[in-house]
C-alpha cells in the first residue's frame, strides 16, 4: 500500500489561492483543488493513513474500497462523538455559569439585605 501526497504549490497558493493535491491511496490516484497549505495536507494525509492502518488491523478487511468506506465510517463516527463531547462540556460550561450568576444573585441580595440592616440600624442610632 503506497500512499503519497504531492502539491503544486507556488506564490499563488501561499497567497491563500487553492493548491492542487495528487492523492495516491489504496491503489487509487487522483488530483483535487484545496484551500490549505502544504504541511496541513500533510498532517491531514498522515492521519487518515493511521486510519486506514487502524481499520485493516480491527477488521482484517484489505479490499481497498471496503477498507476506504469503513475508514470513512469510523471517522464518521469518531467526529459525531466529539461533537457530543464538546456538546456536553458546553452544556456544563452553561450550567456553571448559571450556578456562578444565581450564587452571584444570592451574594447580591444578601449584602443589599446587610446594607438594609446596617441603614436601618443607623437610621435608628441618629433618630435617638
Amino acid at each position: 500500500m503506497n500512499e503519497t501526497v504531492q502539491t503544486a504549490q507556488g506564490a499563488a497558493a501561499s497567497e491563500g489561492n487553492p493548491s492542487v493535491l495528487c492523492l495516491d491511496v489504496l491503489g487509487a490516484s487522483f488530483t483535487i483543488t484545496v484551500d490549505a497549505d502544504e504541511e496541513y495536507l500533510k498532517k491531514v494525509l498522515a492521519q487518515y493513513k493511521t486510519a486506514v492502518k487502524n481499520t485493516q488491523k480491527i477488521s482484517g478487511i484489505s479490499e481497498p474500497l471496503n477498507v476506504a468506506i469503513l475508514t470513512g465510517f469510523m471517522l464518521c463516527d469518531e467526529i459525531n462523538k466529539m461533537k457530543q463531547l464538546k456538546d456536553m462540556i458546553e452544556d456544563n460550561a452553561i450550567m456553571a455559569m448559571e450556578e456562578q450568576d444565581v450564587e452571584a444573585k444570592e451574594v447580591e441580595q444578601r449584602t443589599l439585605n446587610v446594607i438594609d440592616a446596617l441603614e436601618k440600624a443607623l437610621k435608628s442610632y441618629t433618630d435617638e
